[in-house]
């Protein structure tokens, strides 16, 4: 069994040696945090890098803000040998709209669960009784796009107030509309179930505020209707306060939360493991929040933070917890069953391009004398 290598000990171990995690314990759930600028999402690129590497562990990676979007393409003066082991593997990106000359982003209405698909339309069962149900004959049959001006038309026109209903939330809402849709084209559905290595689903260019959620709720639905495959997958879900909220206030939400407790609570035995990545721990759904078993926690400042974090994550030493807000850029303190010990580590050099990073600010070039010298 070979260790995923991610840097150096810095603290709480032998101080120099190699930081490394069992990758076998990657059957657990793993929570990745630490406030904006502690090197959060480079060094979780640097653990799906790791994993990619040595593990035949496929990964789903939602993607909120195209970070992960090079996932494969080695950046200049990177290892030779883990770059063409990476460049080598199939690693498939689907952006919304398409861009950057990725597949479209896109999945299957007609193929997610009945409560989604009303989810979708902010339709509740109960409270919407009658139209939920006229939801559900009109637009469950179909797996091709529906003419929106004639469907609309036909339903505003029907006897049926309950198809009016509908008639009158499709034409304001447009959800027939949105991009993100398959319909008789191919899916991230489809690209999942071919295994690749990695599936990337961009969602930084989704037009509809609710289509990221839409997209996660439909990929986790398919996962978890072919869960008695017993074949393992990791779900890497970045900024995961937006898809577990603690909060979820609307139809969608509450159904993508119900949907990832679901997987938290009874994956594992599935194989469905999941990597969630946060700024803020008391943002994740508490029922989420306490099935991880593996904690990577960065720099945070927030004394609140770094309480809902202890009092979670037991086994993580109070003192290496205390020492978060002065860890430098990029240091991780990992601890759980993935750990041998708990240890803090200064992650390694990224083998791949990354695919977001901070803006700089501009800077005058008008009074070079008083320009400012870069921090070190």
């Amino acid at each position: 069994m070979s260790a995923l290598t991610l840097g150096t000990v810095m603290q709480g171990g032998d101080v120099g040696s190699v930081g490394a995690i069992d990758p076998r314990k990657l059957n657990r759930h793993t929570f990745w945090c630490g406030q904006s600028g502690s090197g959060k999402t480079y060094s979780l690129g640097v653990l799906l890098e790791q994993i990619l590497l040595h593990t035949s562990l496929p990964l789903l990676i939602l993607d909120p803000n195209a970070d992960y979007v090079h996932l494969g393409t080695p950046r200049e003066g990177a290892d030779a040998a883990e770059a063409s082991a990476l460049a080598g593997l199939d690693i498939r990106v689907r952006s919304a709209g398409g861009r950057s000359g990725s597949d479209p982003l896109r999945v299957r209405y007609a193929e997610m669960v009945a409560l989604a698909r009303a989810a979708v339309l902010r339709l509740e069962p109960l409270r919407d009784a009658a139209e939920y149900h006229a939801a559900l004959e009109v637009l469950a049959e179909s797996t091709q796009a529906p003419n929106r001006a004639t469907l609309v038309t036909a339903l505003l026109e029907s006897d049926d107030p309950a198809r009016q209903l509908l008639g009158l939330r499709l034409d304001n809402l447009g959800i027939l509309d949105w991009d993100v849709w398959a319909w008789q084209n191919r899916s991230a559905e489809d690209e999942l179930d071919d295994r690749p290595d990695a599936v990337v689903l961009d969602l930084s260019a989704c037009a509809q505020v609710e289509e990221p959620a839409a997209v996660s709720l439909a990929v986790l639905d398919h996962l978890w209707r072919q869960r008695e495959q017993r074949r393992p997958i990791t779900i890497v879900i970045d900024e995961a306060h937006n898809v577990c909220p603690a909060s979820p206030d609307t139809p969608l939400q509450r159904a993508l939360v119900d949907r990832v407790i679901q997987i938290a609570a009874e994956g594992r035995k599935y194989g469905l493991w999941l990597v969630l990545s946060t700024q803020r721990p008391n943002k994740i759904h508490p029922q989420v929040l306490t099935q991880c078993d593996n904690l990577g926690l960065l720099r945070m400042n927030s004394p609140a933070d770094l309480a809902e974090v202890a009092s979670v994550f037991g086994f993580a030493p109070r003192d290496l917890l205390d020492a978060s807000p002065s860890f430098a850029q990029g240091q991780v303190l990992l601890a759980g069953g993935f750990a041998a010990e708990p240890a803090v580590v200064q992650m390694r050099d990224r083998i791949c391009l990354e695919g977001g990073a901070d803006v700089a600010v501009p800077l005058s070039p008008r009074n070079p004398s008083a320009r400012l010298r870069e921090p070190t």
